[in-house]
């Protein structure tokens, strides 16, 4: 059976326009690779660099590093006590959570420094 529509004619291109249109479907791929690429994989955040400027030699002993966080802890404790003594009812009562959660601490400190260096 014959056709009654004829197929529209194809317009012949050039090797030139070939050549364009390629170079536009290049541009236009790199162009999308690089928006999906902004969007879906941001770059990763630099790594954070530790500060210099108090550091704990990496010699010491674990022993010594509980005995020192046990005094910071303990005299923690004791300002925050202090600074609880001088204010009002609804701070006051801040101070001393603070102060409990310090002590905490130091109790636990406490035990892991036993637990390193039993006293018989």
């Amino acid at each position: 059976m014959d056709k009654l529509i004829p197929d529209p004619p194809t317009e012949p291109t050039t090797p030139l326009e070939d050549a364009i249109r390629a170079d536009d479907l290049v541009k236009n791929r790199e162009a999308i690779k690089r928006a999906l690429d902004f969007y879906l994989c941001p770059e990763p955040e630099k790594p954070r660099q530790a500060s210099t400027m108090f550091l704990i030699h990496p010699k010491i002993d674990t022993e010594s590093l509980l005995a020192h966080a046990c005094e910071s802890l303990a005299s923690a404790n004791t300002l925050a006590g202090n600074f609880a003594d001088q204010l009002a009812r609804p701070e006051r009562n801040t101070a001393l959570a603070i102060q409990q959660i310090v002590m905490l601490a130091e109790l636990a400190v406490n035990r892991a420094l036993d637990r390193v260096d039993p006293q018989a």
